[in-house]
């Protein structure tokens, strides 16, 4: 899986830097001298990280394959990506990546199948989006006590639901 970790805005200079805005967790990982980046059109890239700086708030970048201002203005909307492969799992076993949880099948207490995560939403809680066997979506709060155990390798999570916290919204 491809995960967004930054889109390619304006340049900056004549000597090929653009501007980034940011889309990702840990930009410090994502964006350092030597990191290769997957790109969105693939014919744009893989784009290897030269140096980064930031000015004014923002992150420029430079890349080694691009020498000056006209190369990195055609850059401009370009999406950078990583394989989320490439990415280690959070030494926390409570924390998980985004891209950990979509997909894993959820299933209540004693067995009985509520559907697929198919997105995560990060407001005040995090709440997983679980799409059911008939393509509704079941909100579940992403907390120990309503999601007890996750277990990735099996491709599964656990939900210990309250009375009718499956059925809102039906």
């Amino acid at each position: 899986m491809r995960l967004v970790v930054g889109r390619i805005g304006r340049a900056h200079g004549v000597r090929g830097d653009v501007a980034v805005d940011v889309r990702t967790d840990d930009p410090a990982e994502r964006f350092a001298a030597g990191a290769r980046l997957l790109t969105d059109p693939d014919a744009a890239g893989p784009l290897t990280i030269k140096s980064v700086r930031t000015h004014s708030g923002r992150l420029l970048v430079r890349f080694a394959s691009v020498a000056d201002r006209d190369a990195a203005e055609a850059l401009r909307g370009v999406t950078l990506l990583v394989d989320s492969a490439d990415i280690p799992p959070v030494d926390d076993p409570d924390e998980f990546h985004d891209h950990e949880l979509i997909g894993l099948r959820a299933v209540t207490s004693d067995g009985t199948d509520i559907g697929v995560v198919d997105d995560i939403l990060h407001h005040a809680q995090d709440v997983l989006v679980i799409k059911d066997t008939e393509g509704a979506e079941v909100l579940v709060p992403f907390v120990r006590e309503l999601v007890p155990d996750v277990d990735t390798g099996a491709g599964r999570l656990v939900v210990a639901p309250p009375p009718g916290l499956l059925d809102l919204g039906r």
